[in-house]
């Protein structure tokens, strides 16, 4: 009995330094964690879609901020490298000089907030926060396990007729995110589903032996969603970043991880008929879209036109963050509609504003003007090449680190080309950011930390 009262305070003691240093170690890295989680939360239908409306990832990230604010100045700890400084700050000037330049600052000072927000202050926080490949690798387990989350939602509303219309009939899959946001469920399925084939093709070393085929699982069953979220966008982002991977992965491991993934894929869409049919017409239209376009495309080039000749109105400044919309109709042609139709998951019937060109680029274009979009593309520019090249330096070291390499550059590939038919709106607009900062943390953090086991 003596032996079990003087063992028992010593047992309880020795645990109490072991938790303080898994809180020390994880504690940091939450609210980034907590930042990607609460996309899987429901959000409400007035925030779903709408540029404006804070939602609770939105506020989490603000918190990220604050949190890596105070944690920087108050331990000195982890500052940026000149290089991260010059290009994660740079767009940042294109942002500020539209906002001042513009016919009404006011007006444009919440798209100023917006834009420093996703592309500046959460991407800087990713990159102070994350201090290993440990925690790059906690972070895509987060995007896998949102994308999970969301797709199995998705595919269920296709299955139970309760997802957004499309073609008449309430089957397309968009997760939480509802009719007004079809692109949120898309973003973060291919977010989650590139982070596991960056897993399975790349798998660390001291990894456990069930983590390359659960990746591989992931990343099949997540095709479905996508599939079934009729973005042709987002299909063809994925695509060419899963070939971008393939090529920087090596042949050998890269063809038979996406052998079994498109194996896997062929016979849930294909087998079993999950949206086959739709799928294919949809897969069509990417090629038809200059001989019989439907109306959203007409709709699309219509305000890639607008978006153009705004910035030939105005070329080097633009005319300033959230001035599209006011600008649109002076710059577009008679044949852009009133706006686009939305319905179901659990939203009635409703007309959506056609509030931007739906291109990232041209967007930056005509509200930034030159200025604005040097920096912008510039930046983007700089951290994807930066990612390549220290992808192929990790691989030629055989460091042990690849598999993060591999994922930041998916993602930001997916990033980069989606912004092509995309552009920023809705909930999911905080994880551009978070993407953002991986792929900074993998191209422009120390050399030792980045490409280290």
């Amino acid at each position: 009995m003596t032996a079990t009262w003087t063992d028992a305070p010593a047992s309880r003691a020795a645990s109490h330094p072991s938790l303080r240093r898994q809180a020390a170690r994880w504690g940091p890295l939450l609210p980034l964690i907590v930042t990607v989680l609460l996309l899987a939360a429901p959000i409400q239908a007035e925030l779903a879609g709408s540029a404006s409306s804070v939602s609770p990832a939105d506020i989490a990230s603000g918190v990220l901020v604050a949190f890596c604010v105070g944690r920087a100045l108050r331990s000195r700890l982890r500052p940026l490298t000149p290089t991260a400084v010059v290009v994660l700050g740079i767009p940042a000037v294109g942002f500020a000089v539209a906002t001042v330049t513009a016919a009404d600052p006011v007006a444009s000072l919440p798209g100023f907030v917006r834009y420093l927000q996703v592309f500046v202050l959460v991407p800087v926080a990713v990159v102070l926060l994350i201090r290993d490949a440990r925690d790059f690798r906690v972070i895509m387990g987060c995007l896998v396990a949102l994308a999970l989350v969301q797709g199995a939602m998705g595919v269920y509303q296709y299955a139970t007729g309760t997802g957004a219309s499309y073609m008449g009939e309430d089957i397309r899959a968009v997760g939480t995110f509802g009719p007004t946001d079809v692109m949120g469920m898309a973003t973060v399925v291919a977010y989650g589903l590139l982070a596991a084939v960056a897993l399975a093709l790349c798998t660390p070393r001291d990894a456990p032996r069930w983590l390359r085929p659960c990746a591989l699982a992931a990343g099949a069953a997540l095709v479905v969603p996508l599939a079934l979220s009729f973005s042709r966008g987002a299909w063809i982002a994925t695509v060419v970043a899963a070939v971008a991977m393939v090529l920087l992965a090596g042949w050998r491991q890269a063809l038979r991880a996406l052998t079994v993934v498109t194996a896997a894929a062929v016979v849930l869409v294909g087998g079993f008929g999950v949206g086959s049919e739709m799928i294919s017409q949809r897969l069509t239209s990417i090629t038809d879209v200059t001989e019989a376009p439907d109306q959203s495309v007409n709709d699309r080039y219509t305000m890639w036109a607008a978006a153009a000749s705004m910035w030939r109105e105005r070329p080097a400044t633009g005319v300033g963050l959230k001035g599209f919309p006011a600008h649109r109709d002076g710059h577009a042609s008679i044949g852009l509609s009133s706006g686009s139709d939305t319905a179901g998951a659990g939203q009635a019937f409703q007309k959506q504003p056609l509030l931007s060109p739906h291109n990232m680029y041209l967007l930056v274009l005509s509200e930034q003007g030159l200025i604005g979009v040097t920096a912008f593309v510039g930046s983007w520019a700089a951290v994807l090449v930066g990612a390549v090249r220290r992808l192929v330096l990790a691989r030629k070291r055989r460091r042990a680190a690849a598999d993060c390499g591999l994922a930041a550059v998916g993602l930001m590939t997916w990033q980069t080309v989606d912004f092509l038919y995309a552009d920023i709106g809705g909930p999911s607009t905080v994880l551009a950011g978070v993407v953002l900062g991986l792929a900074a943390w993998w191209a422009l953090a120390r050399q030792d930390e980045a490409i280290a086991a």
